[in-house]
């Protein structure tokens, strides 16, 4: 974080200043900021979060310890650092987020970019922040920070040499893409996608479809909006974003887009694609991470690097040296004998279809598929629907083995069964140290595995597990 005093610092949150020690307001603080004590260090500043389950207020003495000189507080502690007490600490995180952040865009330099979109937030993010960090100081998420906590933790990373500010917005309701977007107005916007994922807690996709339009009327006037056009509820974001003088920029597999993708090719390997840009010579695109659905992806990233100023050879050059999206998210492990491919950070309809396409793709001849699926979550009314789809779409994807664990997706399995998957080819298991005892001595030489679930599920540890044994 860029340097405030004590004083500079309450002023901005509107707080009561307590010291302690040798501080007066005048002592300047320029650490990190977190809402993990854990995460604290020299001059680092403690945001006491409360919770459900644990209340940051119980760790301020924790944080003291560990190096942080200022907690932000909704009561006073009795611990030994200065503390500044406000009425709402996730509040008056989001209050310093945008103080810093416009200090630091005032300085010149800044460009800030927002991505938000129902699946390939986290990988679009990694997979930009890889091009612009050679051209400058890059801000990017740890991870998925991209909610109330996060995305402010993130931003308030900024320093005086920062050039580039890459924020991931989340929508757990409407109005919030709005507030997060709103703390920095961002001057170029990036719409992946308006999925099923989370839909249950909007009311339905149309609503959805409003949430991550909420990016679009933050974005600056004047400013650049990067569009899916393959998705038509994106597309129609164009009027609006056009309607308050920003330039849209069009990507995808259709003809009429400005930076466009033909001849997708997937393995084991990676994807492949050529990337065309009008009045430019085609591009190839040699991507390590796996998945056609990361076409997409990558072709949002170019194009925004692009708008940037980065030369579209060169931002290609850059995406290629990246390895894998993110942990757990199509992370290659195991060996040549067994592939585990962990894709279980998240999942919707959509990234769960998109992945047992690449599973049937990147799988040869004397290969077998195993899919181990768990649940989807945040689907509401549309759940019990959605995971028949995927059961169905598994044994029509001719899927040889179909794992299908906790009781939450039982559904699945048994529209899997009714599709005509039996003899063992379908399996329900009660929970993940069931399914590890089962694979461990299912799988074989020449399989091919994809674990895949909602983060909630947990599969993601079933996946490491299965890594580790075929390592």
């Amino acid at each position: 974080m860029i340097a405030l005093s004590l004083a500079e610092i309450a002023a901005v949150l509107k707080g009561e200043l307590r010291l302690f020690g040798d501080h007066t307001g005048d002592s300047v603080v320029d650490g990190v900021v977190d809402t993990d004590s854990r995460q604290m260090g020299p001059g680092a500043i403690f945001v006491a979060k409360p919770g459900a389950t644990t209340d940051g207020h119980a760790f301020v003495a924790q944080a003291a310890a560990q190096g942080a000189v200022l907690a932000i507080v909704e009561r006073p502690v009795d611990a030994p650092i200065s503390q500044i007490v406000v009425p709402d600490a996730v509040g008056a995180l989001a209050d310093l987020a945008r103080e810093v952040v416009a200090r630091v865009r005032a300085l010149g330099r800044l460009q800030i970019v927002g991505i938000t979109g129902s699946n390939g937030k986290t990988t679009t993010k990694n997979m930009l922040a890889r091009i612009l960090e050679s051209d400058g100081e890059t801000v990017a998420p740890i991870n998925s920070y991209n909610n109330e906590v996060g995305a402010p933790v993130t931003m308030l990373r900024v320093t005086a040499d920062t050039r580039f500010l890459v924020s991931e917005f989340g929508a757990s309701a409407p109005g919030r893409i709005a507030h997060l977007a709103g703390l920095v107005e961002p001057d170029l916007s990036i719409v992946l996608m308006v999925g099923m994922a989370h839909a249950g807690g909007f009311g339905g996709i149309e609503e959805t479809a409003k949430a991550k339009a909420e990016l679009i009327a933050a974005t600056r006037p004047g400013g650049t909006s990067i569009l899916n056009i393959d998705d038509p509820r994106v597309a129609a974001m164009r009027p609006a974003a056009e309607g308050r003088g920003i330039t849209v920029i069009g990507f995808g597999q259709a003809p009429s887009a400005d930076v466009r993708a033909k001849d997708v090719e997937v393995s084991a390997s990676g994807t492949r694609c050529v990337v065309e840009v009008d009045g430019e010579p085609a591009h190839p695109l040699a991507l390590q991470v796996l998945g056609a659905h990361h076409v997409s992806n990558a072709l949002a990233a170019i194009a925004a690097a692009r708008a940037l100023g980065v030369p579209t050879a060169t931002a290609i050059e850059r995406l290629q040296t990246l390895e894998v999206a993110e942990r757990w998210r199509m992370q290659p492990m195991g060996n040549d004998d067994v592939r585990i491919i962990n894709d279980a950070y998240n999942a919707s309809p959509d990234s769960m279809a998109a992945a047992l396409r690449t599973l049937a793709q990147i799988t040869g001849p004397d290969e077998r598929t195993v899919a181990v699926l768990g649940a989807m979550t945040e689907l509401g009314e549309d759940a019990g629907e959605e995971h028949d789809r995927i059961g169905l779409l598994a044994v029509r994807l001719n899927i040889q083995r179909i794992v299908v664990v906790g009781p939450e997706a039982r559904r699945l399995y048994i529209s899997a069964i009714g599709e005509g998957s039996w003899d063992s080819e379908a399996v329900h298991l009660p929970d993940q140290d069931a399914a590890y005892e089962y694979l461990k001595n299912e799988l074989r030489t020449g399989d091919r595995v994809l674990v895949k679930s909602s983060n909630s599920v947990g599969l993601r540890h079933l996946g490491d597990r299965l890594g580790e044994l075929f390592s």
